[in-house]
């Protein structure tokens, strides 16, 4: 899980394998964590940051070795991050291939899809179009990397399943990197609520996630 020059922790951690296009702010994300930050590590022959993110959680501290990867489709993790993001259709068109490219090196894991930068105005991805998550049954979250919403979101989601415990919950908040932007929360509960509707209808037949 950890990198061969990374200390090992006698809690349970599991590798957690971030993917996603460039750009889509896979690294703002976990840098957001600040222990995680003081503690990453580099591996250059794989371009890849293993940052160490701990939580406290009701059945005691877990770590999540959260590998942030250049692109390296055959990492294998316990679980994974596939990210884009909501201001650039095209890494939401993408997220087909990482899902597959996913799935290849690791079976059955559990994944989260994330839709970053949901501060941002001019969102181009609408939440409603947000339907590949319900047609590989992942969870979806709509996150803020910069504003840290719903930041522990997509670890809790990730942690009660590695655990098998749907009662899992966290008593403490990690230490995060104060906000570099606020969020719009009135128009963000609005996201939500297309969110919650749009999951009520019917999927679109189209196999690739077209947009109008």
């Amino acid at each position: 899980m950890a990198l061969p020059n990374q200390q090992t922790v006698e809690y349970p951690s599991f590798k957690l394998v971030i993917v996603g296009d460039g750009g889509t702010g896979k690294t703002t994300f976990v840098k957001r964590h600040l222990t995680g930050e003081f503690e990453k590590k580099y591996e250059p022959t794989i371009g890849v940051e293993v940052h160490p993110l701990d939580f406290f959680t009701n059945c005691g501290k877990i770590r999540f070795y959260c590998w942030d990867t250049a692109g390296q489709e055959n990492i294998h993790g316990q679980c994974a991050i596939i990210m884009f993001d909501v201001t650039a259709r095209l890494t939401y068109k993408n997220v087909p291939t990482w899902h597959r490219d996913l799935c290849r090196v690791c079976e059955n894991i559990p994944i989260v899809l994330c839709g970053n930068k949901v501060d941002v105005k001019n969102r181009q991805v609408k939440a409603k179009q947000v339907t590949f998550h319900r047609k590989k049954n992942l969870q979806y979250y709509e996150i803020s990397a910069k504003s840290n919403y719903n930041f522990e979101k997509p670890f809790l989601y990730l942690a009660r399943k590695l655990a098998g415990d749907p009662n899992l919950h966290f008593v403490e908040s990690p230490a995060l990197a104060p906000p570099e932007v606020q969020i719009d929360l009135a128009a963000q509960q609005q996201h939500e609520a297309e969110l919650a509707a749009a999951a009520s209808q019917p999927l679109p037949d189209d196999d690739d996630d077209t947009f109008e």
